[in-house]
């Protein structure tokens, strides 16, 4: 449904950090650097994800974003990975079947407050 999706950030710097370290495992990175605008790619090389700084006005409003991994095993893997970092954990991996059955995701916080989901359908 979606070609690619755009977050502006207060501090690109810390987004950075956050999104790079938590969406590691599922083999996503930095692929492009524009200075002010980040793309960020799976294992196709192609950027879907982008961040970008504060640039329009407003207060910002909480996103959900949710990322596809492979299994229960790398949502784990992403978790640990955000325990390291030091950043909010909204809620521990564990299944949710009021979602469906093998719905297996766990809830974080990025520096812009934002709820980061990873889930696996397995």
């Amino acid at each position: 449904m979606f070609d690619h999706l755009s977050l502006q950030c207060d501090d690109l710097d810390a987004s950075r950090r956050f999104y790079e370290q938590t969406l590691g495992p599922l083999g996503i990175a930095v692929t492009l650097n524009f200075g002010d605008v980040l793309g960020l790619a799976g294992r196709d090389g192609v950027p879907k994800f982008w961040l970008g700084r504060q640039t329009t006005g407003g207060v910002q409003r909480e996103i959900h974003l949710a990322f596809t991994a492979p299994d229960r095993a790398t949502v784990g893997t992403v978790h640990r990975a955000t325990v390291e970092l030091g950043a909010e954990v909204l809620h521990e991996p564990k299944e949710w079947p009021e979602y469906h059955p093998g719905y297996y995701a766990v809830f974080l916080r990025d520096p812009d407050g934002n709820n980061v989901e990873v889930v696996s359908h397995s």
